[in-house]
């Protein structure tokens, strides 16, 4: 909700303009004009634009909580909610029950922005009561600035008090002992029932149309940019290969004089399923093994992490085979061989190229250092149960749709012929089963995907809302992998830059603020599962916090004065301190691997081990760690 100055109307003793009835003469108020003698009479239209303008400076929209409505509630306004009113509110989701929103057709934008690290205890709010007999998810009522010097110390953000009436709690999506992630709640979110009896319609089609050809799952172009594919120079001028890396030739097409293939003449094409281990033991299959050869490395080894590689130093004492030699034999198996240009018969066109197949496969050609340009990806042909961006993984995949275990040696490490096997048995299950089978029917989509399909807004059909994302690193491989713009910022600076740059030409804006986050201690990077858990960061202190905090509330000043009229402003904040939820987890983790490995609880030490107490403990911080708060406001004018 927005704090709203209104204006009052004019006086009732104020004389209304009256028409001035001559003609010849230019005067204010007049309906006419005299153009070289010639009367012009306003158009028709652009009187109705002012009218319909005039209304809307009269008429507002505005945000209102159903309070009766939240009371009925045992938790808090979800993530996945936020995203269903942005929805609604751009496109043509269902209005929200928590929320009553007046004159919402006249609502142009909306900008979301994410901004977590703002506490109640920054934005000096009331705390959540925790009376039994009070519901903690009523918004919270956020106190005016006061207009006169008070012995109360100003508020650390003072743009939230003076731009929004309320706070209102949320919840982060998660179970028990996690916090699941923000971004995925709030970007993807199950389709509307219209859309998901569509794909079930089209998947009865294509299953009842058998088509056995592997090539209806090479990854497009897109596909190959969106998941980081080292891509040929020829398919698009995206990847730089630096040295020491090889391109495999673009495949032949058929010219003007080449007499078509025939069904019995034309040659087949290959398909190679690849798997490389972790320290450069690498295997090729088509149907049987092609290649198999472990590399030695460039540099001294200092864990061979056998566990899951597989490999030992006796293994690898006697190779010589390099990287570089590895290339030039995957490479002729991937480049088909050309025609002679100086043989007196007549050419016959080249075989095709071969298809080449594996699981995540960018990490396999990044680590070959070779661009090929027909992948088939089976963490992408099939889909992970909680939608994309999410990729399954290998073993679970062979488990799901094949009904056998794989990567189960134990200490002996996983073996690559196996799991290329296992990419070739994903493969064959598709083609006898149609395009639908591996996926879940309770389909997923992006927000933006759905925003694709509304004619509600943006006065066009299908595809005319336009939308960006702004946020840290590279949004367009993730989150922002459908929007119209996706820009990759360094700072909260250029998040701002970027949001002030694609407001204007876009009816939905996203931009993520982390720099408070960052500071207090709440980001951490993500730690391997032997990794000794790290201390939580302390807490800076308010003195530290100050000038980050003004800066803040000059960035959301700054924005806000830039936003249009009618422009939707939605701040939430996400989730709370995870601090004590990550280290407690961390714990959990070390305590699991030692259970893994085969240790007693007395051979683990009082550090090691877990209680159920320390489970307790756990599920508490989840529970606060979840908390954020929602900001809800209208730009008027």
């Amino acid at each position: 909700m927005k704090r709203l100055q209104i204006s009052s109307p004019a006086s009732a003793d104020t004389p209304k303009s009256k028409k001035t009835k001559t003609s010849g003469v230019e005067t204010p108020n007049s309906d006419f004009t005299d153009t070289d003698g010639w009367t012009k009479v306003e158009k028709r239209k652009q009187k109705k634009a002012k009218k319909a303008e005039a209304k809307l400076d009269v008429t507002q929209a505005r945000f209102m909580y159903n309070n009766a409505e939240i009371n009925k509630r045992n938790h808090a306004i979800g993530i996945d909610e936020i995203r269903q009113l942005v929805v609604h509110i751009i496109a043509d989701a269902p209005p929200p029950n928590w929320l009553r929103i007046d004159n919402a057709q006249l609502i142009q934008k909306v900008v979301a922005l994410l901004i977590p690290g703002l506490t109640p205890e920054l934005l000096s709010l009331p705390p959540i009561p925790t009376s039994a007999t009070v519901n903690p998810n009523i918004p919270l009522s956020i106190p005016l600035l006061s207009r006169t010097p008070d012995t109360s110390p100003p508020p650390n953000v003072p743009f939230i008090a003076a731009t929004f009436s309320h706070a209102c709690p949320t919840r982060a999506p998660g179970d028990l002992y996690r916090m699941h992630s923000v971004l995925s709640a709030f970007f993807q979110g199950p389709v509307s029932s219209e859309e998901r009896n569509r794909r079930m319609a089209q998947r009865l089609r294509s299953e009842n149309v058998k088509n056995h050809d592997p090539a209806q799952y090479l990854l497009t172009s897109q596909q190959m940019i969106e998941n980081e594919y080292p891509i040929p120079s020829y398919m698009a001028d995206v990847f730089e290969k630096p040295d020491g890396w090889f391109e495999i030739p673009e495949p032949h097409k058929q010219g003007p004089l080449e007499a078509p293939p025939t069904e019995k003449n034309a040659p087949k094409q290959k398909i190679y399923a690849i798997d490389l281990s972790y320290r450069g033991r690498q295997r090729a299959h088509e149907k049987k093994v092609i290649y198999d050869q472990l590399v030695k490395p460039s540099k001294p080894i200092t864990d061979y992490l056998t566990r899951w590689s597989g490999i030992t130093a006796e293994a690898l004492a006697p190779v010589t085979t390099t990287l570089t030699q590895v290339q030039a034999h995957v490479v002729r198996l991937l480049s088909p061989p050309r025609a002679n240009p100086f043989s007196s018969t007549s050419p016959s066109p080249p075989p095709p190229t071969p298809i080449l197949l594996g699981h995540s496969l960018e990490s396999d050609l990044n680590a070959l250092k070779i661009c090929h340009p027909l992948c088939i990806d089976t963490a992408l042909m099939y889909h992970h149960p909680r939608g994309r961006p999410l990729k399954p993984g290998l073993a679970w995949l062979t488990k799901k749709w094949c009904g056998r275990e794989i990567q189960v040696g134990g200490e002996g490490g996983h073996d690559p012929e196996e799991d290329a096997r296992a990419c070739l048995d994903l493969l064959k299950k598709k083609l006898e089963c149609g395009p639908g089978f591996g996926e879940f029917k309770t389909d997923m989509e992006s927000i933006f995907e759905r925003m694709g399909r509304s004619t509600r807004r943006a006065g066009g059909g299908a595809g005319s809302i336009k939308s960006a994302v702004v946020d840290h690193g590279n949004p367009s491989v993730m989150h922002g992998n459908k929007a119209d713009t996706a820009i990759g910022c360094a700072d909260d600076a250029e998040i701002l830059k970027g949001l002030l740059e694609v407001i204007p030409s876009h009816q939905f804006a996203f931009g993520r603020f982390m720099a408070l986050a960052d500071v207090m201690g709440w980001t951490t990077a993500k730690s391997t599962p032997d990794a000794t858990p790290l201390p939580p960061v302390e807490s800076p202190t308010p003195e530290a916090l100050q000038p980050l905090l003004e800066t803040l509330n000059t960035q959301l000043r700054t924005l806000h004065s830039s936003l249009p009229p009618r422009t939707a402003l939605i701040i939430f904040t996400g989730h709370s301190d995870p601090r004590r939820m990550a280290a407690l987890n961390a714990r959990k983790s070390v305590f699991e691997n030692a259970v893994r490995s085969g240790k007693t609880p007395e051979e683990m030490g009082p550090d090691v081990r877990w209680t159920t107490n320390d489970a307790r403990e756990l599920e508490a911080a989840v529970e606060l760690a979840k908390r954020g708060l929602l900001f809800l406001g209208i730009k008027q004018s």
